[in-house]
């Protein structure tokens, strides 16, 4: 049988090496299916655990910790995958809500912001597995009872049109707002400085931020948030799309000088930095950051 062949019939096809991951995560590798076959696996082995033990950081096979679990189900259907929460949110593929598919692990936060304080893994029917520490075991839950705390989702299988060919390319199955959300994740933690350096990614402050992350997907944009939100096309909120930028006046400001800007990253939520937190995911819609915004700008080219 041909190698190609091989392949195209196997469940499991290639797995990708480390280099070729977002943000360089060292000692992880994303397998790539070529049917549904193992997300399907993945789905019905996350099910076969409910009822399992929580134990923090336990790798199975009779207790887990959050993550582990996934990397414990990942590891059943032969996919090798990181076994920490913060790398796992650093990989894979950034996926809305609305394209959900049996087997994105789903990432949630207590607050609702901020990093991932918990997961699951997606099993279909808007439900999704996940070991519970509260209720100190292996649990199925709808995902519609978890709106408030759900920060994202990230796929690590992948469909036959999406997976990389057998030569090994490498080409790009998301589109620029997709990466550029991706870009802005590797930095999630990054220290804020008001007047950081456009020149270092060690602190940033709100523009340079934006600056760096769409510089790194191929766009060029202006230092200062003023000066950016003069460039690309203005959108209204109704309009939004991931990518766009936000552009805000001061907390309690009648004025609409703008001193912040914000990407928008799907799902009602915004890849931002400030303050505490450095840079952060924060709730959009129904929160402070929306009553402030002065405009919104799209530069992604259409």
């Amino acid at each position: 049988m041909a190698k190609r062949d091989w392949m195209m019939k196997s469940t499991i096809g290639v797995l990708l090496s480390t280099s070729l991951l977002l943000g360089g995560q060292v000692g992880q590798a994303a397998a790539y299916s070529q049917d549904s076959a193992t997300s399907e696996t993945i789905a019905q082995t996350a099910k076969s655990l409910i009822g399992k033990d929580y134990q923090y950081r336990a790798e199975g096979p009779d207790s887990f910790g959050s993550a582990q679990l996934a990397t414990y189900v990942y590891g059943q259907a032969g996919m090798r995958i990181a076994n920490t929460m913060a790398d796992l949110y650093r990989g894979g593929t950034a996926v809305g809500r609305d394209e959900l598919q049996a087997g994105d692990l789903l990432f949630f936060s207590s607050s609702g912001s901020g990093q991932p304080t918990f997961m699951g893994i997606y099993v279909g029917d808007g439900q999704f597995v996940y070991s519970s520490q509260r209720e100190d075991q292996v649990v199925l839950k709808p995902l519609s009872d978890y709106d408030g705390k759900f920060l994202g989702a990230r796929r690590y299988v992948e469909t036959a049109s999406a997976a990389p060919t057998a030569s090994g390319s490498n080409e790009s199955v998301s589109s620029i707002a997709d990466q550029i959300i991706r870009i802005g994740e590797k930095y999630l933690g990054t220290p804020y400085k008001f007047g950081s350096s456009k020149n270092t990614t060690q602190t940033f402050d709100c523009s340079s931020f934006t600056q760096r992350v769409f510089k790194e997907a191929g766009i060029t944009l202006p230092r200062d948030s003023r000066q950016q939100s003069t460039v690309g096309k203005t959108v209204s909120k109704s309009q939004l799309k991931k990518g766009d930028l936000i552009f805000m006046r001061s907390s309690g400001s009648s004025s609409n000088r703008i001193t912040h800007v914000a990407i928008y990253a799907g799902d009602g939520k915004i890849l931002h930095t400030y303050g505490k937190p450095g840079v952060t995911y924060s709730t959009f819609f129904g929160t402070n950051w929306e009553k402030r915004v002065v405009t919104i700008k799209r530069v992604i080219p259409e």
